[in-house]
């Protein structure tokens, strides 16, 4: 049986809900894709739970990312202001997993989390996601060393992970196709 979490102070769902998001710090400053300065606005990222059978599928992130390398991770992916975020989930799951959209069964677009740095610079906007598919077997890229396919309640045995993945699972866990996977057996 899954155990239900509620809200983590600190975030805040777009359109409401409670928490502190902390303001740019002066000169703060984040590069896009293509190298170019990204605005001083909040940084959009998408934010994927990929799931198989009930279990949550945990990404380790390698050594050749700037940020949380070593750590457990969901698909993540930077997204440009005029991209779709739906459209960018898609992409980040094939360049991270090379699953195709048609290998998705589902994907379930979940609350719009806004986030504080905690280093001091510009809030991040997370879209989340729920994507499920009936492929075991994955081909990462260089931003993944590992993954594993993790039942919800063993994820607190996965030491080392990165500090906003609780706030995405908590974000999908509210989706309908998540309350299906406590069905499944663990």
């Amino acid at each position: 049986m899954k155990k239900r979490v509620g809200s983590s102070p600190g975030v805040r769902t777009e359109g409401g809900g409670r928490g502190v998001v902390s303001r740019a710090s002066p000169g703060a400053q984040s590069l896009n894709a293509s190298g170019r300065p990204r605005s001083q606005g909040p940084r959009q990222v998408v934010a994927v739970i990929l799931m198989w059978r009930g279990r949550i599928g945990l990404f380790k992130r390698s050594g050749s990312v700037q940020h949380d390398a070593g750590l457990w991770h969901c698909i993540t992916g930077y997204l440009d202001a005029d991209s779709d975020p739906v459209r960018q989930a898609v992409q980040e799951i094939w360049e991270e997993t090379l699953l195709p959209a048609r290998a998705l069964e589902q994907l379930t677009a979940g609350p719009t989390l806004r986030l504080a740095d905690p280093r001091g610079g510009p809030d991040w906007t997370v879209h989340t996601f729920l994507a499920c598919t009936s492929q075991r077997r994955l081909t990462l890229n260089w931003e993944h060393k590992a993954y594993r396919w993790v039942r919800p309640g063993k994820l607190p045995q996965f030491d080392g992970q990165v500090a906003w993945l609780t706030d995405v699972l908590r974000a999908v866990d509210s989706l309908p196709s998540a309350k299906a996977r406590d069905g499944v057996a663990s």
